[in-house]
């Protein structure tokens, strides 16, 4: 299916604003084979150092030396994180992945492994683009009603149907903003808009037909719905589609170039393909592979968005910086720090959008309570602990060429231990 374009401002304008380069174009120098299997881009001495591993690291744009990381922690993040993924890569946990460990002064240790498509030997790099699936909640649409609150233009008791009149289902004036973000709003986990509706203008009316089947803030359930519906409020306050909003606000200003929804077709060399897909009966690469956001035209709350290693690297120092990054202010931090604390504790250990550590979720176990982060159906993850300092991101395509290998959740939970223990030079719990 052909969606219309939603980002009608210039990218180039955008960046310019900022001051950042415009990089959405694809550069060759990222798709070039190395040799080199593992290098240090510092001084090899006991100084700061970055480690990069890979055989697709970027030639022309080497990251720079991480203040108050020495050689042997560069050296030891580094070992982990390969280790992780090639055992990972020889389970056949995904067909290929890129991981980062990084501070909010930059990238420690990054690896790719395997490669795109069993048709396509490109090996991951910071570059590659990934469908990003639910990491949309937070990249996306969290960072919009965050953005938003800071200003006072969303306020988080107010009901949901203050700001989306045409919700009209019974139980929906019950339902608070952060009932939504939280998952505690009794609406139900899913449903299938992509089998009920024939165009996104059908689907967003099945959606604003759908009732809470219990009340909220008695149980925590993860929900699709609460999210989509999160993204038309973005889209009703503040006057924009969700994708140019985005755009505008959140990834023009922190330089993330090759985050976006509906990828232009100039970027399909650099995104991993996903799944042969039962319903679109053909493999999905440069389109979302959540059937329901297919159906919304592409854009919503819940997922669409695509992004690369290099873009979530700057999103996750920003995280840590408390919202800035180079200068700009994204968010602001009072709020960062609502968002990013657990909420009801006898319901969930859920923040607002945001998960944080429970002993059995993808944080593992070495990152600390104050950690936060979430993960994405097609094999993605993000996690961010502010009193460690430290960044751990994983992207794969594991739902390549079926959602059946499940495998990830092993390899998640691995890796954060791997890369926070190795940091610490701490090999036991």
């Amino acid at each position: 299916m052909t969606c219309p374009d939603p980002y009608t401002t210039d990218s180039r304008a955008v960046a310019s604003r900022y001051r950042f380069p415009c990089t959405n174009a694809p550069k060759p120098a990222f798709l070039k084979r190395r040799g080199v299997t593992m290098f240090l881009l510092a001084a090899v001495a006991a100084g700061p150092v970055v480690v990069s591993l890979g055989a697709c690291a970027p030639r022309a744009s080497r990251p720079a030396a991480v203040p108050g990381i020495a050689a042997a922690q560069a050296a030891r993040v580094g070992d982990s994180v390969r280790a992780v993924l090639n055992r990972a890569m020889a389970d056949s946990a995904f067909p290929g992945a890129y991981a980062a460990v990084g501070t909010a002064d930059g990238i420690i240790a990054e690896f790719g492994v395997g490669r795109l498509d069993a048709a396509d030997a490109t090996r991951p790099s910071s570059r590659t683009v990934w469908d990003l699936a639910s990491l949309t909640k937070v990249i996306g649409t969290t960072s919009a009603v965050l953005q938003l609150v800071g200003a006072g233009r969303v306020a988080l008791d107010t009901p949901v149907v203050r700001y989306l009149p045409g919700w009209t289902a019974p139980g929906a004036e019950r339902i608070t903003v952060r009932h939504l973000l939280s998952h505690s709003s009794g609406l139900p986990a899913w449903r299938a808009l992509y089998k009920e509706a024939a165009t996104p203008e059908e689907a967003e009316q099945q959606l604003f037909a759908t009732s809470p089947d219990t009340l909220p803030a008695v149980r925590y359930l993860y929900s699709d719905l609460g999210f989509i519906l999160l993204g038309k409020l973005v889209e009703r306050v503040s006057g924009e589609p969700l994708a140019r909003y985005d755009s505008a606000h959140v990834f023009g200003p922190l330089g993330m170039g090759d985050t976006r929804y509906l990828p232009p077709a100039s970027w399909m060399a650099r995104i991993a393909p996903t799944e042969i897909d039962p319903w679109r009966q053909r493999k999905i690469r440069g389109e979302v592979h959540d059937e329901n956001a297919s159906r919304l035209g592409g854009v919503s709350g819940h997922a669409g968005l695509f992004s690369s290693g290099r873009d979530l690297a700057r999103f996750a120092q920003m995280y840590l910086r408390h919202g800035t990054l180079g200068g700009v202010r994204v968010f602001d931090s009072s709020t960062v720090a609502t968002f990013t604390r657990a909420q009801d504790t006898t319901i969930s250990r859920r923040a607002l959008g945001w998960e944080t550590p429970t002993g059995g979720n993808s944080a593992g176990g070495r990152l600390s309570p104050m950690a936060f982060g979430h993960t994405g159906f097609t094999g993605t993850s993000l996690w961010m602990d502010p009193r460690q300092g430290v960044f751990v991101l994983l992207l794969t395509n594991r739902v390549n060429p079926t959602r059946e290998n499940r495998k990830i959740g092993g390899v998640r939970t691995a890796l954060a231990d791997a890369a926070v223990g190795a940091l610490r030079g701490d090999t036991g719990r």
